[in-house]
């Protein structure tokens, strides 16, 4: 038998923990894509209702959809996704999260301005791609500065 960092045993007895983390953050990345989801609905209805059928202007009515979207990934990356593993006190945990949330509104107004008001993509197709991005920057800054990953 084999004397590991962990111990006694065989290394084939305890995952290592890259694998641990690798699985937690994988884990982290599905819930949240899935938070993600229903918050996008939710800001990509209210972005096409705002332009389309109240005639705002696509980055007043972005500025508001996002926000929309903001409230609905908080409640279900709290209580879902990332729950119990704040850094911080609830009002901390929720300045944070809305302190990315800027950080990824401003994202999102750059990157719909250059779809739009650039290139002349319509809203309804530039929100696609500038989602991804600012998915991917949100989820990347919230687990990494403002939730602990899981322990495995």
């Amino acid at each position: 038998m084999a004397i590991t960092a962990s111990g006694f045993g065989s290394s084939a007895d305890v995952p290592s923990r890259r694998r641990r983390v690798t699985i937690a953050f994988l884990t982290d990345a599905l819930g949240y894509g899935a938070a993600s989801a229903i918050a996008l609905a939710v800001d990509y209805g209210t972005l096409v209702l705002l332009v389309k059928i109240f005639g705002l202007h696509y980055l007043v009515a972005a500025s508001l959809s996002f926000s929309a979207g903001l409230m609905v990934a908080y409640a279900l990356s709290t209580a879902f996704v990332f729950k119990g593993r704040a850094r911080y006190s609830a009002s901390g945990e929720f300045v944070g999260f809305l302190v990315t949330g800027l950080a990824g509104l401003a994202l999102n107004q750059v990157l719909l301005f250059t779809f739009v008001g650039g290139l002349h993509v319509p809203i309804e197709f530039a929100k696609a791609p500038t989602a991804g991005f600012v998915f991917t920057f949100n989820f990347l800054s919230r687990r990494l500065f403002l939730f602990q990953p899981a322990r495995g």
